[in-house]
């Protein structure tokens, strides 16, 4: 019940979701509209994490503190962008950085920000990595969408390995010209290691809370353990959950 209830919460139009589930006819891709006036858009194929970000509000289960109104938010491997609309729904005047490598998912992205020009939404067709440059990623090549790009294990040599451009999260600060992130999402497969430990101490201090999905690699510092005792190191308190899920905010 919780799940309805949150669906009706964030939506004017949640009945659209029991109406396609239970067989009655309804146009696909299912077009959602926010309370605030955010339109979400959702492809069959990803229904799936459409529910994950609105009706289980997964990055909000560990958070320890609301964003300003009109705060800065960094979307790091924002997929088709369901968590910046769900940034943009509940804080209308926030600035929205989206990074996202795959161009199946950047397009749908980019949709979504064209769906709302009155959210002050940004997307980058880039990874963010440990260095600023190209690198390699592998992904499911048949899938109309992917949410398993990775880069710990990239076979260089297969049809589902390709060079991606990437910026180190310095650089996005730089760029954006970004005095303070009040929210920074992470969910890229792998590269959360590479982009917080490359990270300079200056940078992150500029980070008040993050909350992330950490993807286990075959490297001693590449768990879910060490990378929480890296924030604590950096003046984060922390929370994580079993199911891979770590939240870290500024005391």
């Amino acid at each position: 019940m919780i799940r309805y209830y949150r669906l009706w919460k964030h939506f004017k139009n949640g009945w659209l979701y029991p109406a396609y589930k239970h067989g009655f006819s309804v146009i696909l891709p299912l077009l959602f509209e926010t309370r605030s006036g955010v339109y979400v858009e959702v492809p069959e194929r990803l229904l799936q994490t459409f529910k994950e970000i609105f009706m289980d509000e997964c990055y909000l289960a560990g958070r320890e503190r609301d964003v300003p109104s009109d705060g800065t938010v960094i979307d790091i491997g924002a997929n088709a962008g369901y968590f910046t609309l769900f940034a943009a729904s509940l804080y209308p005047q926030a600035r929205l950085l989206a990074y996202e490598p795959i161009p199946v998912n950047y397009a749908q992205l980019a949709r979504h920000r064209d769906l709302n020009p009155s959210r002050k939404i940004y997307c980058f067709a880039a990874a963010v990595a440990g260095h600023c440059g190209e690198l390699q990623l592998s992904f499911d090549a048949t899938d109309s969408f992917t949410t398993s790009a990775t880069m710990l294990s990239v076979d260089t040599t297969a049809s589902n390995s390709f060079s991606v451009a990437c910026v180190t999260l310095e650089k996005v600060f730089e760029v954006n010209r970004i005095e303070r992130c009040d929210w920074l999402k992470m969910d890229c497969e792998g590269a959360e290691y590479d982009i917080l430990y490359s990270t300079p101490s200056d940078i992150l201090k500029r980070v008040d809370q993050i909350a992330m999905e950490v993807h286990r690699g075959e490297g001693d510092n590449q768990n879910i353990e060490a990378l929480e005792a890296f924030l604590k190191q950096q003046g984060f308190l922390t929370r994580r959950r079993p199911i891979g899920m770590l939240w870290a905010w500024r005391a």
